[in-house]
């Protein structure tokens, strides 16, 4: 059964304190509603939603190109996924062979020409693949699982293919339907961060009780420089609890790869809570402290050049470490807040316990951060 022939006629009489109606039309399984709308926009949602959700139906309001008339837009609700997600599963299966292709070249050194001529040799890889894309999906399923439970419109996770040093860029998912309210926003934005979390700590565990790997000598000789990736402090609270080491003295000798599905997961989770636009951390602090969310904002760019500039300045840092990756993340950290976070129907606080598991959760990403995560180190 598809969502058109679950969902009941809109109630029209909803609009009439707040909309005056001049047409109705019907655009496939959507209907328009062409007409004047009475209220600012944000309080016409505010009325109208509740009674169109219920009947099965989420609603967008626009203007005509003429701009002579306000459109309020119904659409059916989707509940679950139509079909095969062949795009999910396409992405999915892209980026397990990039970063299988990966994990073996820079990570358990199996030498290109190895590959090409026995190309199942990447297989040997497989603990990276399932560490790294276990750690993501993980997080991504925690704001899925959330969306729906809270009757928002989301779609499947999209794995995303890339090149070294992880193969991936992460993954995301796709919010469609509209944020009921703040405490729907914070659970579905304080899911995924908790989740990652909880695999990151397994898959560091796992990681850290391998036997170490052996780099081959011909690797050691060959490089003249190598990217070293710094521990942040939760990796190594966990490699003192269980009283594992995270490097050796001999340079032939290093931790076992499936370590940096943990490192992965914890450096996602730190650039994921930075609380701007539609990153997990602009939803959460968008629902903790409302719309005073714009105003801190507008401060993470300054941070993040700030930050790099430091690094440059002060420090020493050249731009190919962590210098260039703050920047790149102050780029993008403005272009993701001119979109802002989403917007609840509801605007009512989330409360006392939502609010010490957001300043938690903040908490548990301190843990995660490193001011200098990538280094460049000379042999």
């Amino acid at each position: 059964m598809d969502a058109g022939d679950s969902a009941g006629m809109p109630p029209v009489e909803a609009l009439q304190s707040v909309f005056s109606l001049h047409e109705t039309r019907r655009d496939g399984d959507r209907i328009l509603y062409y007409g004047e709308s009475l209220v600012p926009e944000q309080m016409l949602v505010r009325e109208v939603w509740p009674s169109f959700r219920q009947a099965g139906y989420e609603i967008q309001v626009a203007t005509t190109p003429s701009g002579r008339e306000d459109v309020i837009v119904a659409r059916p609700v989707t509940n679950g996924t139509e079909g095969i997600p062949w795009k999910n599963l396409g992405l999915f299966l892209a980026t397990v062979v990039s970063t299988m292709v990966v994990g073996a070249l820079a990570w358990y050194h199996i030498p290109f020409a190895e590959i090409r001529a026995e190309p199942l040799s990447v297989l040997r890889a497989w603990p990276f693949t399932a560490a790294v894309l276990g750690v993501l999906t993980t997080h991504e399923l925690g704001h899925y699982a959330l969306s729906r439970y809270h009757g928002v419109d989301v779609s499947l996770p999209y794995l995303i293919p890339f090149f070294v040093p992880f193969g991936t860029l992460g993954a995301i998912i796709q919010m469609r339907g509209q944020m009921p309210d703040r405490r729907a926003l914070f659970d579905i934005g304080v899911a995924g961060p908790l989740a990652g979390l909880v695999a990151t700590v397994v898959v560091t565990a796992i990681g850290l009780s391998l036997p170490p790997m052996t780099v081959p000598e011909s690797v050691i000789r060959g490089s003249g420089q190598v990217i070293v990736f710094n521990n942040p402090p939760l990796l190594n609270l966990i490699a003192t609890v269980l009283g594992q080491p995270t490097n050796y003295a001999d340079p032939t000798v290093t931790v076992h790869p499936v370590i940096i599905g943990g490192w992965v997961g914890m450096f996602f989770t730190v650039l994921n809570l930075l609380p701007v636009g539609q990153l997990d951390g602009g939803h959460i602090v968008r629902a903790m402290l409302g719309e005073a969310q714009e105003r801190l904002a507008a401060f993470v760019p300054v941070a993040l050049f700030g930050l790099a500039a430091y690094l440059h300045y002060v420090l020493g840092y050249s731009f190919n470490e962590s210098v260039g990756l703050w920047v790149f993340w102050g780029f993008l950290a403005i272009f993701i807040a001119y979109r802002g976070p989403a917007n609840p129907v509801d605007d009512s606080p989330i409360g006392p316990a939502r609010m010490a598991v957001g300043v938690l959760t903040f908490a548990l990403g301190a843990l995660c951060f490193l001011l200098v995560p990538i280094e460049v180190m000379t042999l």
